[in-house]
């Protein structure tokens, strides 16, 4: 597939599994066999936010991404600090720099050889431009077991800008399709009294709209709360839109 029908293919996809299936498969054709994504919208001046609420997309291994991300041990990662405050794409070869100039915390080290345990020693970094501060995405590629990264290096040097391109496109489209985590997750009637909410209807114009009486509308919208893991229901609304849950063609 050409780099215009992939773009076109990846344009039109519409649910974030054929994206991915597709984008992992195309990854590995230049090397790349084991892909993590990762988007948050929470992020603060010493967090990344709740890792409940992070879009992660990724074809490693379970017990990789149970340490990674379920110990949250992403903290200690080297390129995903330096995706925080930067833009564009990194070679992995900041962490051996770091490694050999041993200017890596003791926490970084461990996560070092972590990585250099589950093979995961190869590979480049992308980090997406934000238009919010709250906001920063990136994927990390890592190369198949047996290439070097002066391997990765020579690909990238001939193909860089176009899985750059590839990878930049896969990201803006990730935005635009529902990501429903399992603790997250909306049921039709919490997602309709919040899109009538965000209408700017009230509690009993929603209830007229909806058929229901203004009591079963406040419970849809405490529901809808607790599912989203929030205090009001304008937060609620904030972050269901965010996630894709709100005012979504559903096929």
């Amino acid at each position: 597939m050409s780099l215009r029908s992939y773009l076109g293919f990846l344009t039109n996809c519409s649910s974030l599994e054929e994206l991915w299936e597709a984008h992992t498969t195309k990854m590995a054709q230049f090397g790349f066999d084991r892909l993590i994504y990762g988007f948050t919208r929470y992020r603060t001046h010493d967090s990344l936010g709740d890792p409940d609420d992070f879009i992660i997309l990724t074809n490693h291994s379970q017990s990789y991404i149970d340490v990674f991300l379920g110990e949250q041990k992403y903290n200690d990662a080297p390129m995903v600090k330096w995706a925080q405050t930067h833009d564009g794409a990194a070679s992995w070869d900041i962490i051996e720099q770091m490694y050999t100039a041993r200017t890596m915390t003791k926490a970084e080290e461990r996560f070092f050889h972590f990585n250099q345990q589950n093979q995961v020693t190869a590979g480049y970094t992308i980090s997406f431009r934000s238009v919010s501060q709250r906001s920063k995405g990136a994927i990390a590629l890592t190369a198949r077991t047996g290439l070097s990264q002066c391997d990765v290096n020579a690909i990238w040097a001939e193909h860089g800008e176009d899985i750059h391109l590839m990878n930049n496109i896969a990201h803006l489209k990730i935005l635009t399709l529902p990501y429903n985590a399992p603790a997250r997750t909306l049921t039709k009637r919490q997602r309709e009294t919040l899109e009538w909410v965000g209408d700017g209807k009230t509690t009993q114009e929603i209830a007229t709209l909806m058929g229901l009486t203004p009591p079963t509308v406040e419970k849809h919208l405490r529901l809808a709360r607790e599912a989203l893991a929030v205090d009001t229901t304008a937060q609620a609304v904030l972050k269901a839109a965010f996630s894709n849950q709100m005012f979504t063609q559903r096929l």
